[in-house]
């Protein structure tokens, strides 16, 4: 750095020491750039010798094999044997570099003279690599250098291998790449001669590029070809090695090893190939512009491209990178220069406002506000034209030659007049100066010698299309009689269009196009509404036919001067029709700027009466053009200020002042504030993309991924995120569910997140109802739409819906008639969002409570609805909006296609009252309050929603328990005390956790206990059981069933008399201490096997609710698709489920 450097930056230290950094880093990187490079090349360097002294070497011993091949007595010490010999034809199949060295020594100790052919065949049909040719050269020059025959077999193998390929009509490529380098290396190395062996790889090589002149697919192999054997065959230098050379002073090994006269063919050949390939370059490089274009302006006019269309660019495109890169490779190896490619320049103009899906966060050049055209759609009209030379043939115009010889001279004196009309802002208002001081209207220079030549020239034209219409058939006349007759009713794009290329077709004649000229000069004066559209028809025509653009012009031309010279205050619609008609046609670029200047300019100079309403209407037409035009703005804001000061001076009318302003204004519009774009930080750029726009059905898995990276330990962060996500109403509504989505997947690692954007949303919805103004309308409908997706993906529960439900129809709602302004008798729009949130989320309360809410919910909807119908806002006249009626009805046909629709107003009252009643009813309560019962929001069942709360939590754990329910328990209603709500928290969890543990370790340490079985009661014979019923007693003995009821408690008493077993039975009191024992234990044994059947009950729920908990929250991890999450099906049951108790602990009754 200079010692001035260090001068400047003295004074601010801070800024020295940043510059200085900055210079320092960018000289290390250069630096180890350089290094960089220079390493490369002394490694190409390095690499190219070692294979230059390679094959000179192998080719020095394979040329000289002759004089060392051995005897035949060297042959009878080596193995003959046939296994190994075969085995080692069969490797020769599949060898592979790494076994160079194995395959070597077995050649070495093997005796192959009768196995030559086989070896050979074994080459040449061996599946090779790249990577494995080397071996393969390797091993043909050891069978060379020993073998005498084997050279010869070999290349006419080759020989007889290639002439069977030509028949295949689709070879494998990568065969084709190794083959042409295989025979290219034994060339080379000198196994075939160069006779030979050149003439097999031309013939090869001429036959994969003469094949591959268009489409190309076989370029990897030549490009294969050029790198590895390149040098020596052809005597390439590729451009990386040359600049190499050049930059560190490396000396590269020279192409010695075949002559450069045998060379100059293949460079030629190969040469050949790349014109072509750049060719073929070149063409799919305009069709793929071609494409772009389309599918932008496809997505400007639709809004979206479709499925077929957007993959067949992008396999266009595809296929263009690949020969791309092809080309960019071959053009390196044959040190030749890459076409040039030219950017389409009308990208950015097409393209218009907005963000290029090509090129993503390249925003658009094109300003709506300072555009040539008001919008896109007038520019596509105006420029995009159909060309006709594309689909007319060449037959049809070629009378056009000579205009458009003619046409090219007038262009060349336009653009003279160009240049002169870009002079100075002052000359010019020095010349308009001259017209203000001389009120006298300006004429043309020989007006009237031009006058008699042009009714001249008329009367001969006359004259000579009648003659042709004598000799021309009465067929083509009415055809086009009857084509001049339907051009007023081409009224838009498409037909004008294809009137152009009907006409150019078929009646396509130097009297015809007259007479469409004159049919297009007389168009009605009440028709201006065809004036661009036939200015359009002669855009199209005019590459085909420039005489019918010439012609209209000079005819407009002439009309206009009649109409100045005539100086009278009639015929005001013709006049400006035909200053219309110029104007149209200058914005069509067919009637020169200069004249339509002129032409304003004359008006000026006269300006008064009808001349300013000719001067205003050409400004409407085409005055932005020229204000906006580059060549023409100058003098058009010249004639502008002109046309001011001239309203100015004079006093003219109220209307014509009103007129020029307008006329003025819109050419020039007075310069408007441009909203300040709101600047944001990087990263909440960042997020608002990733939702706003990134987010859709297949990225919603990329999306949080990229959420879950940022810095979620950063307040900021955290809190902008949650507010992008309750700004809903910024989303697309249509991806309102992949934001829900997203946010279920981010729930299961940012917990308080998903609690805080439930919040903003239920607080923007009760904003939205107590606000209660139409601007927020579409923004309520979103948050709606979002909260209905948020019970999809399990965000929030059903109470919570339907209190948003209840809230809807109650909030601020005063059914006796007495207006609101929180809901209008005539406010319709929550009904519209009571619609949006059960089409979300309301097929999914189809069982259960849910079920029953949504019944008791849709009964008081059918009032409230009924109730806005009935105000007397609705008249015959004003009745009630059709489309309202259309929602209710999809939305209930929906949810209960077979519900019964109430028919008025107090029907619908009837139901609420009947419900109201069956529900008093079965709370026991007094039927006192049912005539003004009204869900109003927080009065409603709390008790109810504290049952739905609960169920909601365990409804997809219990859904089999559920099914099996019977109707009574489904209608029964619970009443649950007010006490304290049980919060779940961590510490119950780890008690659990350590009670199962602990009741596990029991169990198993219980189960490997011996059970002893206590004989207590002996079995009593069948004989004796009848005896002791048939005494009356209906209860059995004690042995087998419990005490009896009375007083006494019978015993059997076993008694041996010889051999003999006597019973005897005994009434022994319950007082006496043996039958009040008997008891007691009979009490405590049943009483424990209660104990341990709901123990081991309890034990199994437990843990299948654990398993079924890990198994929700694998699946929560990753986002699942919508509306599956709220299936309803039975649970799978386990066969090795809870054994049956009640036959384990004999509990149940025999």
């Amino acid at each position: 750095m200079s010692k001035a450097y260090f001068t400047k930056h003295l004074s601010d230290p801070c800024s020295f020491k940043i510059s200085f950094r900055l210079h320092f880093f960018q000289n290390l990187s250069f630096l180890f750039i350089s290094y960089r490079e220079k390493e490369e090349g002394h490694q190409l360097h390095q690499e190219a010798w070692e294979r230059h002294q390679c094959r000179k070497e192998l080719r020095s011993k394979n040329q000289n094999a002759q004089e060392g091949r051995p005897e035949e007595a060297f042959f009878s010490r080596l193995d003959s044997s046939l296994k190994k010999n075969t085995a080692f034809v069969k490797k020769l199949r599949t060898l592979t570099e790494q076994q160079r060295d194995s395959l070597s020594n077995d050649f070495a100790s093997l005796n192959l003279s009768k196995y030559i052919g086989e070896a050979v065949s074994s080459v040449v049909e061996a599946k090779l690599k790249i990577s494995d040719v080397g071996c393969a050269v390797h091993l043909c020059s050891l069978f060379h250098q020993r073998y005498a025959e084997f050279a010869p077999l070999l290349l006419q193998a080759w020989k007889k291998h290639f002439e069977a390929r030509k028949e295949d009509k689709a070879p494998n490529v990568s065969k084709l790449r190794t083959d042409l380098r295989f025979i290219a290396e034994l060339t080379i190395v000198g196994l075939f001669t160069d006779k030979e062996g050149l003439s097999l790889i031309y013939e090869q090589l001429k036959n994969i590029i003469g094949t591959d002149r268009e489409t190309h697919t076989h370029v990897s192999v030549v490009i294969s070809f050029c790198k590895h054997c390149g040098d020596d065959i052809a005597g390439l230098v590729p451009r990386k090695v040359k600049l190499a050379a050049e930059k560190f002073g490396l000396t590269f090994p020279p192409s010695e090893i075949i002559s450069t006269e045998k060379q100059q063919p293949f460079l030629n050949l190969l040469r050949e190939y790349f014109t072509s390939l750049t060719k073929h370059l070149k063409k799919d490089h305009r069709e793929l512009q071609n494409i772009e274009r389309q599918n932008r302006r496809i997505l400007h006019s639709k809004g979206e491209l479709s499925e077929d269309r957007h993959k067949q660019y992008e396999e266009f495109a595809t296929s263009y990178q690949k020969l791309l890169a092809n080309t960019q490779s071959l053009a390196d190896l044959l040190d030749e220069n890459m076409p040039e490619l030219p950017q389409d320049k009308t990208v950015q103009e097409e393209h218009g406002p907005g963000i290029d899906i090509f090129t993503p966060g390249k925003p658009g050049e094109y300003d709506l506000e300072g555009g040539i055209w008001e919008d896109e759609d007038a520019r596509n009209f105006y420029e995009n034209l159909v060309d006709l030379k594309a689909f007319v043939p060449a037959i049809l115009f070629k009378d056009n030659e000579k205009s458009s010889q003619g046409k090219d001279k007038d262009d060349t004196k336009d653009g003279r007049e160009g240049k002169d009309g870009a002079s100075t802002t002052e000359e010019l208002e020095l010349e308009l100066e001259a017209l203000d001081i001389t009120d006298e209207p300006l004429e043309l220079e020989g007006s009237d010698e031009v006058e008699n030549e042009e009714l001249a020239k008329k009367l001969l034209d006359e004259q000579e299309q009648e003659d042709e219409e004598a000799n021309t058939g009465s067929h083509l006349k009415l055809i086009v009689d009857a084509f001049i007759q339907q051009l007023p009713n081409c009224v838009n794009r498409d037909l004008i269009d294809k009137a152009a290329m009907d006409f150019c077709m078929n009646m396509n004649t130097k009297s015809n196009r007259r007479k469409l000229v004159r049919a297009l000069f007389t168009v009605p004066r009440q028709r201006l509404d065809l004036l661009p559209f036939y200015s359009r028809l002669v855009a199209t025509l005019h590459p085909c036919m420039s005489d019918v653009a010439e012609d209209l012009c000079s005819m407009l031309k002439g009309d206009f001067r009649f109409h100045m010279r005539k100086k009278d205050q009639i015929n005001i619609e013709t006049k400006n029709k035909t200053v219309r008609f110029i104007g149209e046609l200058a914005k069509f670029k067919m009637f020169s700027k200069t004249d339509t200047l002129y032409c304003l300019k004359m008006l000026l100079s006269d300006f008064t009466h009808h001349h300013i309403e000719m001067a205003c209407t050409l400004l409407e037409t085409c005055g932005r053009f020229l204000f906006r035009s580059p060549d023409s703005h100058l003098r058009t804001s010249v004639l502008l200020e002109q046309m001011m000061r001239k309203k100015q001076a004079q006093h003219l009318d109220a209307r014509y002042v009103t007129m020029v302003e307008n006329a003025y204004y819109y050419c020039n519009p007075p310069p408007m504030e441009k909203t300040v774009k709101k600047r944001r930080p990087p990263l909440q750029e960042y997020i608002r993309k990733l939702l706003y726009k990134d987010l859709s059905k297949v990225t919603t898995e990329k999306v949080l991924r990229q959420m879950r990276k940022l810095p979620w330990q950063d307040p900021e962060v955290k809190s902008y995120l949650i507010c992008c996500m309750v700004n809903i109403w910024n989303v697309k509504y249509n991806s309102i569910h992949c934001v829900a989505n997203l946010l279920a997947g981010l729930v299961a690692y940012q917990e308080d997140v998903g609690i805080h954007v439930v919040d903003g949303v239920l607080e923007d919805i009760r904003l939205g109802m107590e606000v209660n103004q139409p601007k927020f309308n579409q923004r309520r409908i979103s948050s709606a739409k979002f909260l209905g997706e948020l019970y999809n993906y399990r965000m929030v529960e059903s109470a919570v819906i339907f209190r948003t439900l209840f809230s809807f129809i109650s909030f601020g709602v005063n059914l006796d008639g007495s207006p609101s302004p929180l809901d209008p008798p005539e406010h319709l729009f929550r009904i519209r969002l009571v619609c949006t949130l059960l089409d979300t989320c309301g097929q999914y309360f189809d069982r259960g409570s849910s079920k029953r809410k949504l019944d008791c919910f849709l009964i008081y909807f059918q009032r409230y609805i009924w109730w806005k119908k009935s105000v007397d806002v609705w008249t015959k006249d004003h009745p009630f909006p059709i489309d309202i009626d259309y929602m209710i009805s999809d939305t209930l046909e929906l949810l209960r296609p077979k519900m019964r629709i109430s028919c008025s107003l107090e029907e619908a009252t009837k139901q609420v009252t009947e419900l109201e009643r069956e529900v008093l009813v079965k709370l026991e309560c007094p039927l006192t309050s049912c005539g003004t019962f009204f869900p109003q929001e927080g009065s409603e069942n709390e008790e109810e929603e504290r049952e739905e709360e609960e169920e909601e939590n365990t409804d997809y754990l219990t859904d089999s328990n559920k099914e099996n329910e019977t109707d009574e328990e489904n209608n029964e209603v619970t009443i649950r005390g007010g006490g304290l709500k049980h919060v779940a928290c961590a510490e119950d969890e780890d008690f659990i956790q350590a009670l199962d543990k602990m009741m596990l370790e029991n169990l198993q340490q219980r189960s490997g206990e011996a059970v002893k079985v206590h004989q207590l009661d002996v079995a009593i014979p069948l004989q004796l059981k009848s005896q002791l019923k048939k005494g009356g007693s209906g209860q059995p003995c004690l042995g087998e069933g419990d005490a009896d009821i009375s007083d006494t408690m019978q015993f059997v008493m076993l008694t041996r008399k010889g051999n003999k077993q006597q019973y005897k039975i005994l009434n022994v009191p319950l007082s006496s201490h043996l039958a009040a024992n008997h008891f007691n234990q009979q009490q405590a044994e049943q009483e424990e096997r209660m104990r341990m059947k709901k123990l081991t009950l309890d034990i199994n729920e437990r843990q299948e609710q654990e398993d079924y908990q890990e198994m929700m929250q694998s699946l929560a991890q990753r986002p699942a698709p919508a509306n599956t999450n709220r299936e309803r099906r039975p649970r799978y049951q386990h066969p090795k489920g809870a054994p049956n108790a009640d036959l384990i602990f004999k509990t149940g009754g025999r």
